[in-house]
């Protein structure tokens, strides 16, 4: 099949619309396009006999699969969530795992402490889920939610296999470039003003919690610390921790090749 053809065709020919950072799928949308290429796909891993992961890694010219180390999504905030937490997910990776397997027994077993512990903690009403599949309890502050991951690490025996990471999706509750300020409690129509801080005070949070789990299971992993277009804050942040924590770019360059070329001439972010 032929998959960047057809894909480059329907971008840049049937819907052709672009905005300041390219191509932008205006008029066709992007999950109608998306829906067409994976179906592309999934008809070329077919023709040639191949599981589709295969037939990708050869489109990619990948000729040996790598597995990543699985992110676990155990707790669920921002905006995929009913409680308190203004940061949408806080994750663990089983780094110390030899094998995909192995971390996915690390994965289940912590996620199934974490359960036992927040039932524990503040009975069972509190382990319904989010909009993710991560536990949902209404605790007040995120750095409980790393108090609540830390434990069930232990509960399980992997304290020297598993690191935790954060998907903040700070966009969430930015409060705007006039205002430029990140409100922790953006879920409460009445938030106190105190709750709004600068992103050099965010910035602070991060550095606390890094420091906070030093000496346990450590922050390896945050995600859209800041807000899609606070280029500047994304650079700082870069710049001082990313040298033991990756900073990903997710919200920040969505997919889009103008913007990741911008982040890495500016050094914004680190994966």
């Amino acid at each position: 099949t032929k998959q960047a053809e057809i894909d480059r065709f329907m971008v840049e020919e049937l819907d052709g619309t672009q905005n300041e950072w390219g191509w932008c799928k205006k008029k066709l949308g992007a999950n109608a396009i998306l829906g067409v290429s994976l179906a592309l796909c999934r008809a070329g891993a077919a023709a040639k006999k191949q599981p589709l992961w295969q037939h990708i890694a050869d489109l990619a010219g990948n000729p040996t699969p790598c597995l990543p180390v699985p992110s676990f999504n155990i707790i669920n905030g921002g905006s995929h969530a009913g409680n308190k937490l203004a940061m949408q997910e806080f994750m663990i990776l089983p780094v110390g795992a030899t094998s995909f397997t192995e971390a996915m027994k690390i994965g289940s077993e912590v996620y199934h402490n974490l359960k036992k512990v927040i039932k524990g903690r503040y009975g069972l009403d509190a382990t319904a889920v989010g909009d993710e599949g991560g536990f949902a309890p209404n605790i007040q502050s995120n750095g409980e939610a790393i108090d609540l991951i830390e434990e069930a690490i232990k509960a399980a025996g992997y304290t020297d296999k598993v690191r935790l990471g954060m998907d903040v999706a700070a966009s969430e509750f930015y409060t705007g470039a006039e205002d430029a300020r990140y409100n922790l409690d953006f879920k409460n129509e009445n938030a106190a003003d105190s709750e709004k801080i600068s992103a050099d005070k965010l910035q602070e949070v991060y550095e606390g919690f890094i420091a906070k789990c030093a000496g346990s299971s450590k922050i390896v992993s945050i995600e859209d610390p800041f807000d899609q277009d606070d280029w500047e804050s994304w650079v700082k942040i870069t710049g001082k921790v990313g040298k033991d924590v990756q900073i990903v770019g997710d919200n920040l360059t969505v997919t889009n090749p103008t913007r990741v070329k911008k982040a890495i001439e500016q050094k914004a972010c680190n994966a």
